[in-house]
């Protein structure tokens, strides 16, 4: 069991590749449909995804893709089961289990993450139907006040109880615990909560006898606020978050999978290359878990239309291969435009 969690958990930070987050709930995917005057339908979201998942050669930089409940039970409109595309793309599939956010009790302007209930039953059935990771997000907001220790302390309690089920039942869990981009604080501030966090989060693990090697860790990158009246630097970014991970991280971790966390896609790709630049230690693999950040410009080639499927097929695999060289720190701006041939 072990040895199997810990390979599934190295051939998802393999060299150059990263993971493609498509685990947005029904009615996520329904707003940005509807948005481009597309109709929200079970197949209609089938085929928007069904767009990613067939894209000619992108698993050369796409190791795995994390699904949802919808998504990891359909089969293409010619009876292949998505999960089965996947694989023969030489992805893995994924699966999010957390059942969303509510106010925390006792402090409501903070959110814990909902689940747990009935999850060992859910692992076991996603398992069958062809999961072979996980991934659990907590939410933490910065302001002046907050986070409190309270939510700091019961969301790395969820994280930690979520990564020990999904161990018991084969699944390598992704920890995902994001410390928010929206409001005016700065890049120091987030710096400091995340470090809080993190710091949390791996007491919780090491309480729950998670087994790290067998676990990836999805963390915000250190950066500004949205509002901030100062934006930080490429540079600022990748060494800011580079030190915290140092402190931080167990070198026993095999890969960090950043979110985007509202990052516009060049803007993650940069950062993710920048951070791969540093010289010094590294002893995980830095790498991607993205949602939109790979999926918005291949949405705008798109617009629902089928005459467009190659143009968007073709800007999501210019994105998954742009941040395939910025998981190895070879990324170049001109890689934006060359023409590549997804073979």
């Amino acid at each position: 069991m072990r040895a199997a969690l810990d390979e599934t958990a190295r051939a998802l930070v393999a060299d150059g590749k990263g993971i493609l987050a498509a685990d947005e709930t029904p009615r996520t995917v329904t707003k940005r449909l509807n948005a481009r005057g597309i109709e929200s339908t079970a197949d209609s979201r089938r085929d928007y995804r069904e767009m990613f998942f067939r894209t000619p050669g992108v698993g050369a930089y796409i190791s795995g893709v994390i699904l949802q409940d919808e998504t990891i039970r359909q089969s293409t409109a010619d009876g292949l089961r998505l999960v089965d595309l996947l694989r023969g793309q030489g992805i893995i599939p994924g699966i999010k289990v957390d059942k969303s956010t509510t106010a925390l009790a006792g402090s409501p302007r903070e959110l814990v993450t909902e689940g747990l209930d009935g999850l060992r039953e859910r692992l076991e059935e996603y398992r069958e139907l062809g999961g072979r990771f996980a991934k659990w997000r907590a939410v933490i907001f910065i302001d002046e006040d907050l986070p409190t220790a309270m939510c700091v302390q019961a969301n790395a309690q969820l994280l930690a109880r979520y990564a020990a089920l999904c161990q018991e039942q084969d699944l390598v869990p992704i920890v995902e615990p994001e410390v928010m981009m929206t409001g005016p604080h700065t890049i120091e501030r987030c710096e400091e909560v995340t470090g809080r966090v993190l710091h949390a989060v791996f007491d919780a693990l090491f309480d729950q006898n998670v087994r790290l090697e067998g676990m990836l860790l999805k963390p915000n990158m250190v950066v500004a606020g949205k509002s901030s009246d100062r934006q930080p630097s490429v540079d600022e970014v990748a060494v800011a978050t580079l030190r915290l991970l140092r402190r931080y991280v167990p070198p026993a971790v095999p890969g960090i999978v950043f979110l985007s966390g509202g990052q516009e896609s060049l803007q993650a790709t940069e950062h993710l290359d920048a951070i791969n630049r540093l010289p010094g230690p590294k002893p995980w693999k830095l790498t991607f878990s993205y949602g939109r950040a790979l999926q918005d410009d291949a949405m705008e080639a798109w617009a629902g239309r089928r005459e467009n499927l190659a143009d968007a097929q073709h800007a999501f695999y210019t994105r998954a291969r742009c941040n395939g060289a910025a998981a190895l720190g070879q990324y170049a701006g001109a890689m934006e435009t060359e023409e590549t041939a997804s073979t």
